[in-house]
């Protein structure tokens, strides 16, 4: 490994200029800068801007969200990034006055029993008096308190695993809607371990899901902001479940963007291979346009299908394994009204539509009630979702026949008759990596794979161990890491005697 010097830095490209790139471009000058050790990053981006599928507008009063709205905070690697950015101040958390989820139920929106969480209730009578299960659907979710714990395995679907615990009825109406609005997935192919193995290791604990969740330690309060009540020091600080910010996801973007060096993010430029280099050591990473960059290590910070066109001469059985990962596509139909044309009273973040329902739309926020600043104060902002793995048809659809679509969907389930007085539509093809059953098996084979090869090659991306952008940055910086693993920091002089 040649050893990175003044004149001659260590040179790493990143590959893929969406928030699992970002964050590893911006890791490894952080890394670089605290070890001493010269860097020359070069980040490349086949789109024409970078932020991957997280591109905010602000128009009229509104922001309005191309991708992502927001983030978890239970896991800690996003709020970690957006406080060493500066933007601590910037971070808002949900209005706790309006914190509950719709279900579709027979055409109508009924709110999910205080308490549910995400596949079986916590909480007695608020489960018991919902109209939203069936009293046969609430009678076959109590045997989950005594059924025994399920054969081990290396692993099971979600819809199996729901199935056997609590019913078929919890899964259609519940588990389903509310999985497909995080992954657009079919749960019964879905990878319970991959996706949520705190409920396979609930039964392995307590033999009950309802038990283990009954055991689980109480959610820390939620407010607005920080708890220092808004500008300073965020140690400490507690949030609500989702974060964003204020105004809007693509400040994430425009931070990192901001402290990359001149010239080191290069957009519109496609990768077409990667091969090892003339000296040992070395990466030869070959653009579209004819160009080739010579790098001591690279970050596949793509989604695996493009990661596998780019390692097939290096590794075929590398990109075998990252090709087997299928992808799902969705879209977004955002529409504004205004206040008095939308009957409803939205009070809540929004809906989720089961599949057997037989409707259009996989899920609705209600955009300008979850956060505030999203609206004028006589407007709402309502963002509809369409696709995924179940409904990928719908996907397809021009914008003038998926806004259609979408606005029928809206008028039987709001009420909405009046015409909408902004509308955009935004497309994901091919975005959503589907965690089948044996997602962390393949995972496995693929970093045994990378391992074979020299150091310096790593992948990150939500494709891997986990979809949304606190996951991603986790992986970026997981990558930039591995990048400069092998890398012996530059000694620093010493400083002159007092």
């Amino acid at each position: 490994m040649r050893p990175p010097t003044v004149s001659q830095p260590y040179r790493v490209a990143v590959i893929g200029g969406g928030i699992a790139g970002l964050a590893a471009a911006n890791r490894l000058l952080e890394l670089a800068a605290a070890r001493g050790i010269p860097v020359a990053l070069t980040l490349l981006e086949a789109r024409a801007r970078l932020g991957g599928t997280i591109a905010t507008e602000r128009t009229d009063g509104f922001v309005i969200e191309g991708g992502p709205d927001s983030f978890i905070s239970e896991k800690p690697w996003a709020l970690d990034l957006c406080r060493r950015l500066g933007l601590g101040p910037a971070l808002i958390g949900t209005r706790d006055e309006h914190r509950r989820t719709f279900v579709v139920r027979d055409g109508s929106l009924q709110p999910l029993p205080e308490g549910f969480l995400l596949l079986a209730p916590t909480r007695f009578w608020p489960f018991v008096v919902s109209p939203l299960f069936s009293w046969s659907g609430k009678l076959r979710m109590a045997p989950d308190l005594v059924l025994p714990r399920g054969r081990a395995t290396d692993d099971e679907s979600l819809g199996s695993f729901v199935g056997r615990r609590l019913g078929r009825e919890a899964l259609e109406r519940v588990a389903q809607p509310l999985v497909s609005g995080i992954y657009t997935a079919d749960p019964d192919r879905l990878s319970l371990a991959a996706t949520m193995p705190r409920f396979l290791e609930m039964e392995r604990r307590h033999r009950s899901v309802i038990l283990g969740m009954l055991h689980q330690p109480a959610r820390r309060p939620a407010v607005a902001g920080p708890a220092t009540g808004g500008g300073g020091e965020e140690s400490g600080a507690r949030w609500s479940l989702f974060v964003s910010l204020d105004d809007g996801m693509q400040r994430l973007v425009d931070a990192i963007t901001a402290r990359l060096p001149r010239n080191a993010a290069r957009v519109g430029a496609t990768v077409t291979t990667i091969a090892p280099g003339a000296a040992a050591g070395e990466w030869r990473v070959v653009l579209a346009d004819g160009d080739v960059l010579e790098a001591d290590a690279v970050v596949l910070a793509t989604p695996a299908h493009v990661a596998a066109a780019l390692t097939r001469d290096l590794d075929p059985l590398l990109a075998s394994e990252l090709a087997g990962i299928p992808y799902a596509s969705s879209a977004t139909v955002t529409l504004a009204y205004r206040r008095a044309d939308v009957p409803h009273q939205l009070d809540g973040f929004g809906f989720v539509v089961p599949l057997v329902e037989g409707r259009r739309i996989i899920a609705c926020t209600f955009s300008s009630v979850k956060y505030p600043g999203r609206a004028p104060a006589d407007a709402v902002l309502l963002r509809s979702f369409a696709g995924g793995a179940l409904q990928a048809s719908m996907s397809t659809l021009d914008d003038s026949n998926l806004e259609a679509a979408v606005r029928s969907e809206l008028a039987a389930l709001l009420g909405i008759s009046a015409p909408p007085i902004l509308v955009r539509v935004h497309r994901h093809p091919d975005a959503m990596p589907q965690y089948h059953v044996g997602h962390l098996a393949r995972v496995a084979r693929i970093e045994e794979r990378l391992a074979r090869h020299h150091p310096g090659l790593a992948v990150a991306g939500n494709a891997y161990r986990g979809v949304g952008i606190p996951d991603c940055v986790r992986s970026g910086e997981a990558a930039a890491e591995t990048a400069l693993a092998v890398i012996t920091p530059v000694p620093q002089p010493s400083p002159p005697p007092a």
